[in-house]
């Protein structure tokens, strides 16, 4: 007994084909009535899926969180209960202890 094919060759055709004219994956998905996850295994394994670049981070250089909760530490002010405090509020805090 043969395995069920879940791509014909014209069905493989036609998401490659709208998939390099510019169609979304998701797009693709709901207009074959696939998961997106299936469309995009299909084209990676037809060698045509190229992944979105990954988005950096708009993390802030600077000390983090921890480095500025253990500098207001230092300062002799007792941290406890301030661990879910953001950057900026610890900073601040920091400005006003100093």
């Amino acid at each position: 007994m043969a395995a069920q094919q879940n791509y014909s060759a014209e069905m493989t055709a036609q998401i490659i084909s709208d998939y390099q004219n510019g169609s979304s994956v998701e797009d693709i998905a709901t207009a074959i009535d696939k998961s997106v996850r299936s469309v995009r295994s299909k084209l990676v394994r037809e060698g045509v899926y190229v992944a979105k670049p990954k988005v950096k981070s708009n993390r802030e250089m600077g000390p983090t969180k921890k480095e500025l909760l253990r500098d207001l530490e230092g300062t002799g002010f007792d941290v406890s209960g301030f661990e879910g405090a953001t950057k900026e509020a610890i900073t601040r805090l920091i400005a006003m202890v100093n």
